[in-house]
């Protein structure tokens, strides 16, 4: 099995919505590998869904309830498959970011 080499970073998602490119551009089929959250002063969560805010949720993550506290989280094996796109509905969070590929 080759390793993956083509990992990008997504615009930081700040509101519920679409994870997006650079570009930016709204993500289709792709596995995140890695999220970086930076939660506001308040626990919050995110919801990641695949096929928009009315997809099917696949991944809840919880936030401490510090802004100074960012989290990284590498997902384990190959990351988590999104097979139409990515949204993010965020709960007390300033921003975050998805490595994907």
């Amino acid at each position: 099995m080759a390793m993956q080499t083509d990992v990008l970073a997504s615009v930081p998602l700040t509101s519920t919505g679409q994870f997006t490119n650079q570009t930016p551009t709204a993500l289709g089929r792709t596995r995140v590998n890695a999220v970086y959250i930076v939660p506001s002063g308040t626990a919050g969560s995110i919801v990641f869904k695949d096929g928009g805010a009315s997809g099917t949720t696949v991944l809840t993550l919880n936030t401490v309830a510090s802004a100074a506290q960012p989290t990284y989280l590498l997902l384990p094996g190959e990351g988590v498959l999104f097979s139409t796109n990515v949204h993010g509905t965020v709960s007390n969070v300033t921003s975050t970011t998805i490595f994907y590929g």
